[in-house]
């Protein structure tokens, strides 16, 4: 299984970015998706989540300027980021739960990070 993120960039502060995550490989089913982000030094940090239902958390840094959402036919998880600002340049990392057969358990899969900076 991998998770395949992309959409990063640099945009400048007030700018939108739309990030992208899916999954391949042997998969039966997905829980839990999810974004977090961490800068050097710094733990990792929840962004927003979404279960299969679509019900979602956001960190409360984000609430009213980022959206996630999630294709479950495409295995894909999107976060939508609006009004960014300096404070959410880091490197993004996508995040799901997965079962990869119907008798298996569920494991938790990374995929590569990717950098957004925000910066005019």
């Amino acid at each position: 299984v991998q998770l395949q993120a992309s959409g990063g960039g640099l945009v400048q502060p007030g700018g939108s970015l739309r990030l992208s995550c899916a999954a391949s490989g042997s998969i039966f089913s997905i829980r839990d998706m999810g974004w977090y982000r961490q800068n050097p030094g710094k733990q990792r940090e929840l962004v927003a989540s979404i279960t299969a239902g679509g019900r979602t958390k956001y960190a409360d840094s984000v609430k009213g300027r980022f959206t996630i959402s999630r294709d479950n036919a495409k295995n894909t998880v999107y976060l939508q980021m609006n009004s960014l600002k300096p404070d959410d340049t880091a490197v993004y990392y996508c995040n799901a739960v997965i079962r990869r057969s119907w008798s298996a358990g569920d494991y938790d899969y990374w995929g590569q990070g990717t950098l957004v900076t925000v910066s005019s």
